[in-house]
């Protein structure tokens, strides 16, 4: 009997994901751009659309965690080597 995916329902942590070894739709190749592109951003979407899971994955690629995202679009084109500071506020 094949064994189904696990699916990270009600998960919000990309560090849990990836290390949970739950499926993750790879969205590197967007925050990528989105990282090197732009300068403001606004994040506007509605309850449940996947916003607390861009900014822990953001949190885990500034602190260099390069680690969780081994085999993903954005391992080769990172610099590993720097880290940023990460100040994270919730108001949930």
């Amino acid at each position: 009997m094949t064994q189904l995916a696990k699916l990270p329902i009600g998960i919000q942590t990309f560090s849990k994901i990836r290390e949970g070894d739950y499926t993750y739709v790879d969205k590197t190749p967007l925050i990528h751009r989105l990282v090197t592109e732009g300068s403001y951003y606004f994040l506007s979407r509605p309850r449940r659309f996947g916003k607390s899971l861009l900014v822990s994955t953001l949190q885990d690629l500034f602190e260099g965690r390069r680690e969780l995202f081994k085999g993903l679009d954005i391992e080769d084109k990172w610099d590993w080597e720097t880290t940023y500071p990460v100040i994270k506020i919730s108001f949930g």
